[in-house]
């Protein structure tokens, strides 16, 4: 039973393992969901849903896999004609509330299957028949909690309505990163180290209550050198061409970056499409504001962890040509990649961050330049989940 849908899940990305599809399937042989596609809707997020994250995602395949239980496009003319009534809300009492009928999904096609060959007439406030105001299973305007509402505006909200409305959009792990996303995932590179030399000046909890307990109680304060974040990061963006589309993204990121205040130092720089000799100060790209790329590879240590940040296309001499740079008046006596490689080589820790989705990558144009990065740079995407995915790759050099 709803096979498909557990199918659906995973197309959508939704990691559900098997142990969690059977859990789900006991609680159902246990009535768990009762008839409410609502209780339904409920019960499989809280079984198959590991973090708010996926809500979103999850959201997608159930209004997917449940969008002819709501409103059925099918209906006669006639019955169209019978719904197509402005009518006022209805008042739900509590005896409606512990009256309605329990009744499961494939009971309830059926039973729409049956009402659609015997109607002959419109109804209004009743508890049979497709309706209106009532507290039938079939129409709209009315109430019952485990029922199709058919035509009408959602009083009561139907689980697939609520799906459809995506309220856990911005949840998602998978999106592209604003300012306030950005500065929270910057912080996960933080790595702090304890000063060998200095005074004693921050309170060590831990210490504290440990030399109190061993002192029977009585206080004492234990001390400790203050910690400080040791990590230092290299910030480096394209811009201008291809990367214009993902303007508004590098603005975030620069903004982001500047008001970050968890490391030991942060140094932000741009190039176009590739670098070659020079590197920017800002995203303008103008020679005039520009330092030697080797003055950056000599004054900067190698334990600066760097983000590259770009869409990685370009025509494929950019990258293999010598000259093949293409801001006038420039001329690179060596070819790109040779200076991404001699980046790579000083910056061991460095990772690429690409806005295009990754399944693109393979098909987009400039997938040939994006190949030949990524066999030197770990790629992810510029979302939450790439950015986390990369936080990790450089500490995993710790």
């Amino acid at each position: 039973m709803f096979t498909d849908f557990y199918y659906i899940l995973k197309a959508h990305g939704v990691p559900v393992s098997m142990n969690e599809w059977y859990a789900l399937l006991d609680a159902l042989e246990m009535g768990l969901a009762g008839s409410s596609l609502t209780t339904f809707y409920h019960l499989c997020r809280a079984v198959l849903v590991k973090t708010e994250a996926h809500y979103d995602r999850f959201d997608l395949a159930f209004a997917q896999y449940f969008h002819g239980v709501e409103t059925p496009e099918d209906l006669p003319e006639t019955i169209w004609e019978w719904l197509d009534k402005n009518l006022p809300p209805l008042e739900i009492t509590e005896e409606m509330r512990r009256n309605h009928k329990q009744l499961d999904l494939e009971t309830l096609k059926q039973m729409l299957e049956e009402r659609l060959k015997q109607q002959t007439e419109e109804h209004h406030g009743g508890n049979y028949w497709i309706g209106t105001g009532g507290t039938s299973p079939f129409g709209h305007s009315g109430y019952h909690p485990g029922g199709i509402r058919i035509g009408g505006q959602s009083q009561n909200k139907s689980a697939v309505k609520v799906a459809g409305e995506r309220h856990f959009r911005d949840f998602r792990n998978d999106t592209v990163l604003d300012t306030r996303q950005f500065q929270m995932a910057l912080r996960k590179l933080r790595q702090f180290s304890t000063r060998l030399e200095g005074p004693k000046t921050e309170l060590d909890v831990d210490g504290t209550v440990e030399a109190t307990s061993k002192n029977a109680g009585r206080l004492e304060l234990v001390w400790e050198r203050p910690r400080e974040n040791a990590i230092k990061v290299l910030l480096v963006m394209d811009s201008g061409g291809s990367m214009f589309p993902y303007t508004r993204l590098c603005n975030q990121l620069f903004q982001a970056a500047k008001r970050s205040k968890h490391f030991k130092d942060l140094q932000v720089y741009y190039f176009h499409n590739c670098i070659y000799d020079l590197l920017y100060l800002d995203p303008r790209c103008r020679v005039g504001n520009s330092v030697e790329t080797n003055y950056v590879l000599r004054n900067l240590d190698s334990d600066y962890r760097v983000l590259l940040v770009g869409d990685a296309s370009m025509a494929p001499t950019e990258l293999t040509a010598k000259g093949g740079i293409i801001d006038w008046g420039l001329f690179n006596e060596e070819p790109g990649i040779v200076w991404m490689k001699r980046f790579k080589q000083h910056f061991e820790a460095s990772v690429w961050l690409n806005p295009i989705p990754a399944r693109y990558w393979e098909i987009t144009q400039g997938a040939a330049t994006i190949k030949m990065l990524q066999d030197i740079f770990p790629m992810f995407e510029l979302t939450v989940e790439g950015l986390d995915m990369a936080v990790k790759k450089l500490r995993a050099r710790n």
